[in-house]
């Protein structure tokens, strides 16, 4: 995801200019930091006290520069507005949030108004058309016909969330004014792997073959999570 990541901000972006960039949910801090790390500044806005703790304690171990380059924020990703002025922002990201929010058509408005004309929209959500697929490749028969008629499902932490797809969003994109640019498949071949799985031997060509799958159809299709890109008109 990364990797797709970089690729539309090169792409939309002259070489070396500064981004402001807002993380939505940023969790531990992992996309933020890598930013901060090539030089855009970066605010971080995460509601979960763990993680903010933990994203200010590997922010703490940095140099100052990057430090300096970097705020976290505690507080709602549907607060947006009270935190920051429209058009602030240059890229906005918001991964692994939207499955935990029952209506995120009001969260998403307000992340499209935080972004400049031109600003890019990164969001990464669970694949509502694919859902069949875990459960099905686990030998789940009955799990897996029954995900074929909804967009919730319980998730490796036991909690019941929900699921994107990508028709909806695409007209949901479009109607907030930050209509779909790009769109890639994130764990295509990967996604049944346990969560404590040692890294293969030859993790460079997984990542090459992962990579591959999540711009060519129908591979993409099937992934487990979207990679969604949206452009500010």
């Amino acid at each position: 995801m990364a990797r797709q990541l970089d690729e539309q901000i090169v792409g939309r972006f002259p070489v070396g200019k500064r981004l402001r960039v807002l993380d939505v949910g940023m969790g531990q801090g992992t996309q933020a930091l890598r930013l901060a790390r090539a030089g855009h500044q970066v605010t971080g806005l995460e509601q979960d006290t763990t993680m903010v703790a933990a994203a200010r304690e590997s922010l703490a171990g940095e140099p100052e520069g990057i430090r300096e380059r970097m705020r976290i924020i505690e507080g709602d990703g549907r607060d947006t507005g009270v935190h920051f002025l429209p058009g602030s922002f240059d890229v906005v990201l918001c991964h692994g949030v939207l499955m935990y929010v029952e209506e995120p058509d009001p969260l998403l408005a307000g992340l499209a108004r935080m972004l400049a004309p031109g600003g890019l929209l990164s969001l990464l959500v669970r694949n509502g058309d694919a859902l069949a697929i875990r459960p099905g490749l686990s030998g789940d028969w009955s799990g897996a016909l029954a995900a074929f008629d909804t967009v919730s499902y319980r998730n490796r932490l036991g909690l019941d969330v929900r699921a994107d797809r990508l028709k909806d969003l695409t007209s949901t994109l479009a109607g907030i004014g930050a209509p779909l640019h790009a769109w890639y498949g994130v764990r295509v071949f990967t996604d049944t792997a346990a969560d404590d799985a040692e890294a293969p031997a030859d993790v460079e060509t997984l990542l090459a073959v992962e990579e591959r799958a999540g711009r060519t159809d129908p591979y993409r299709g099937v992934a487990a999570l979207l990679h969604l890109c949206g452009v500010r008109g």
